[in-house]
């Protein structure tokens, strides 16, 4: 049996599926970014700063809610 010297595949198919390598790859490596850098939070957390989750402290030491902060900061 010889085999066909043809080309059975085309130039576009093989694009696509380099484009699909190419992606796989790109994800994979963001993947594994983010599970070093999870692992490196857990080695070292660091704290980003004291945010209250409702509100933020105002000037008297009163707490504010955030429409109240907004407002504020529009009318400046």
């Amino acid at each position: 049996m010889a085999s066909s010297s043809k080309k059975k595949t085309t130039m576009a198919k093989l694009n696509r599926e380099s484009a699909v390598r190419d992606k796989r790859l790109r994800k994979a490596a963001k993947k594994d970014a983010r599970k070093a850098a999870a692992a490196a939070e857990l080695l070292n957390p660091t704290v980003e700063g004291d945010e209250i989750a409702e509100g933020e402290e105002g000037e008297e030491g009163e707490t504010q809610p955030a429409e109240d902060r907004s407002a504020e900061a529009a009318s400046r």
